[in-house]
């Protein structure tokens, strides 16, 4: 398996999405570790502007070759930008899911980042499932 990219200045859900924020915004994908297990991303399904995301509930739908996924809301808000390009263009899930990946963004109702994992955190959380 190819090194997992963990950029230090996102934070972590466990169930693998990260959150930059963004001043008052907070950008949402899923991890490079994600869309390494999924494989090629080939559908995203994500949900319509001014919907109302609950913290580790389902937001969206991911679908590779190999499986399909929830995206799960890393912490409550509302959705106020979708990443459009995934409809046409998946597999830029897995060619930046840092970058022209991201799913979401996020007007946080409360504290974004209090419940999530920081790199250090999350790269040892990968580390104990791969193992």
């Amino acid at each position: 398996m190819p090194e997992t990219l963990i950029p230090d200045d996102l934070h972590y859900s466990e169930h693998d999405e990260w959150a930059r924020a963004d001043g008052e915004r907070v950008v949402v994908g899923i991890t490079d570790y994600a869309q390494q297990q999924l494989g090629d991303v080939v559908f995203v399904e994500l949900p319509l502007v001014g919907s109302i995301v609950t913290g580790g509930e389902p937001f969206g739908v991911i679908e590779s070759v190999k499986a399909v996924s929830d995206l799960y809301a890393p912490f409550s808000g509302e959705v106020t930008l979708v990443n459009d390009a995934l409809v046409a263009r998946p597999e830029l899930v897995n060619q930046d899911c840092y970058g022209e990946g991201w799913m979401v963004v996020v007007r946080p109702a409360g504290d974004a980042t209090g419940g999530l994992l920081d790199a250090a955190a999350y790269a040892k959380f990968v580390d104990q499932r791969s193992a």
